[in-house]
């Protein structure tokens, strides 16, 4: 098949690739990383890309204006190479330095369990400040047994267990596989019975996982890992010490095939399809597990235990287990709880006997990383009523208390990641987070000071808000003539120009249309009725919730006031609103150092009850009436109302 030399511009890094081979592909072989949302179906637009030399042929779209037509410009993804090109990726279609939430709540305590809500009642707060029992899912032992005799003729294997359970007398059963029996006997006598037992808790039974010569009880460490639809965090954990000794983080390669679950399910189903998804996370996790362990001076063998925390479909991914049923009428996955299991069976690089847990799942759309945000919030331990919301394209949602828990998963696309919007962009350097309108003056704050690039999701809040109280939007979403924004046509809807092309990194207009406007609205819409609908599940009023505790990227650089006044979150008092930071591995990294965190997790899933708002007559009904600002009723914002 003949083949074409593709050069992308500026890195000028080339590929070959055969003729019927898309840009967006060939970029991927090259290591650049193109925005696409849509896992290269021609449907966001997001990865226009600009053909300096060379034939080609492109499929027209609508997402390609006539004036960038003229420029060169093509979605990548829908272009095939007729000849040698050369192809200039422009800084707003390139996925750039991402800034990945890495850290867990402040106030954690070792393994402990925690809320830094100081006004929750004394003793629901020393119940919320609960300290797990340490007791990691992989322990190091050194045993000194006595050799055999005439008189004590027990064999190896028996008289290691023997001496296992001397030391831990709460151990009921104990096992060891064949292979660790065979090397027992030369290992023992060349060791002058001086070993190290590595005692895996794998499904609620002992297992002899590893055993090594002389005492090497102190190297024992374990990986927590977040596997995020757009980031992959990894904590490598001291299991004696209970130190987190290195953080790294990484965008999810995946989102080259998706940006979302439904379009990484669909694509699946592609010849390969889950091959691909499968490595690209695992090749991750063993990337950040192999750079935290060499700035440690520690080895692989070292690693003996993994915890991962991570949506269904993630959760699946990462396995290698076929996603399908998960988008299918009855939205059924291949599993919610999985065993412990070998975490070489997986594909990940650690000590080859070593362990992998996965924190169990609720549903199709509410996973581990839930369980683990609920872990991590204490909610569970509370008496008083608690929400827990994990904003992102799926907006999870937990009501609740130590009694019951309900949980949903909202739609709320791609807006809160700065997707579906005319200069939206991700959370990375450049991107405005916050926006402000002072002495009728925008205010802009960008994510590192820079000049703006785009829009990022807390940005989008903030400017929802300030638009809505200068009555340059009114509560339809409409755009009114101003004297701080400019106003112009653009496609049939009216659009505000925020940043002019001569102030922006881009060198493009930083604009908001009203199109953006009704998404963001949507997407509010969604999550604020999944409130609504577990309150009334419940038999609940939004009075009657004492604390909102709020995961995830977005909640760091969220403005509460903002999110209130737009309707995106119940108009409660904002000392009622916590932010945990990432609590997905925080949880994670809890199960991984204690047996009793594991146990309450389960004990979360368990009691958990998954509300599946796609068969929801009561959503739909109150969907509509959340597509205002803040809310058809504004009866139910008097703050908001107070202030317009």
């Amino acid at each position: 098949m003949e083949e074409f030399r593709i050069t992308f511009l500026p890195e000028h890094k080339a590929v070959y690739i055969d003729r019927g081979t898309d840009l967006l592909t060939a970029a991927l072989k090259t290591g650049i990383h193109i925005y696409n949302s849509c896992g290269g179906e021609g449907v966001c637009g997001r990865c226009k890309v600009v053909v300096k030399k060379g034939i080609y042929i492109t499929e027209d779209s609508g997402r390609i204006s006539e004036k960038e037509r003229e420029e060169g410009y093509v979605l990548a993804c829908r272009t095939t190479p007729e000849s040698d090109m050369e192809v200039l990726v422009p800084e707003e279609s390139m996925l750039g330095d991402l800034e990945i939430l890495t850290e867990e709540i402040k106030t954690t305590r070792l393994a402990g369990l925690y809320t830094p809500v100081e006004e929750i009642e004394e003793e629901h707060y020393k119940a919320a400040l609960k300290i797990f029992k340490h007791g990691p899912l992989s322990t190091k032992i050194f045993l000194k047994l006595p050799k055999p005799t005439i008189d004590d003729n027990s064999g190896d294997a028996d008289r290691l267990l023997r001496e296992i359970k001397k030391q831990h007398k709460e151990i009921n059963v104990i096992q060891m596989g064949l292979s660790n029996i065979k090397r027992l006997p030369r290992l023992l006598r060349e060791s002058d019975w001086k070993v190290t037992a590595t005692l895996g808790n794998r499904n609620k039974t002992t297992e002899v996982v590893l055993i090594e010569p002389g005492d090497r009880s102190r190297e024992n460490f374990g990986v927590a890992v977040d596997i995020g639809t757009t980031t992959i965090v990894a904590y490598l954990v001291d299991l004696n010490s209970q130190k987190v000794l290195g953080t790294k983080a990484s965008y999810n390669p995946q989102v080259d095939f998706g940006e979302d679950v439904i379009s990484r399910i669909i694509f699946a189903q592609h010849e390969k399809g889950l091959e691909k998804l499968h490595h690209a996370v695992i090749d991750t996790v063993n990337s950040l597990i192999d750079n935290m362990i060499k700035e440690a001076s520690l080895t692989l063998d070292d690693v003996t235990a993994v915890i991962s925390a991570g949506n269904t479909t993630m959760t699946h991914l990462l396995l290698k287990i076929d996603p399908t049923q998960i988008r299918k009428d009855p939205y059924i996955p291949a599993v919610n709880f999985m065993p412990i299991i070998r975490a070489s069976e997986a594909g990940i690089k650690i000590n080859p006997r070593g362990l992998l847990m996965c924190l169990p799942c609720i549903g199709s759309y509410v996973g581990g990383d839930i369980v683990a945000g609920v872990l991590a919030s204490g909610m569970y331990k509370i008496k008083d009523i608690s929400l827990f919301i994990d904003l992102g394209t799926n907006g999870e949602v937990v009501l609740g208390n130590k009694e019951w828990l309900l949980a949903c998963s909202t739609s709320a696309g791609p807006c809160f990641e700065g997707g579906g919007l005319t200069s939206g962009m991700r959370a990375m350097k450049g991107a405005i987070q916050n926006i402000s309108i002072k002495n009728n003056f925008l205010e802009i704050e960008t994510i590192g000071n820079l000049p703006p690039k785009g829009i990022c999701g807390s940005g989008i809040v903030d400017i929802i808000s300030e638009l809505l109280k200068n009555k340059i939007i009114d509560r339809s979403g409409k755009i009114k003539e101003n004297k701080i924004c400019k106003v112009r046509d653009s496609e049939g809807a009216k659009e505000l120009v925020l940043v002019e092309a001569k102030d922006s990194a881009t060198l493009k207009d930083i604009t908001i249309d009203e199109n953006d406007i009704k998404n963001l609205m949507h997407s509010k819409g969604a999550i604020y009725t999944g409130i609504e609908v577990l309150l009334k599940e419940a038999g609940f009023n939004k009075s009657d919730i004492k604390h909102v505790f709020i995961a995830g990227g977005l909640g760091t650089a969220l403005n509460i006031r903002s999110a209130i006044n737009i309707g995106l979150l119940p108009d409660l008092p904002e000392k009622n609103f916590v932010f945990l930071g990432n609590t997905s591995v925080s949880g994670a990294k809890a199960c991984l150092l204690s047996s009793e965190a594991m146990d309450y997790a389960e004990i979360i899933a368990n009691k958990m009850t998954y509300l599946d708002l796609s068969t929801s007559s009561s959503f739909m009904n109150n969907y509509s009436a959340a597509l205002f600002l803040p809310h058809t009723d504004i009866e139910l914002f008097p703050s908001v109302k107070k202030l317009l």
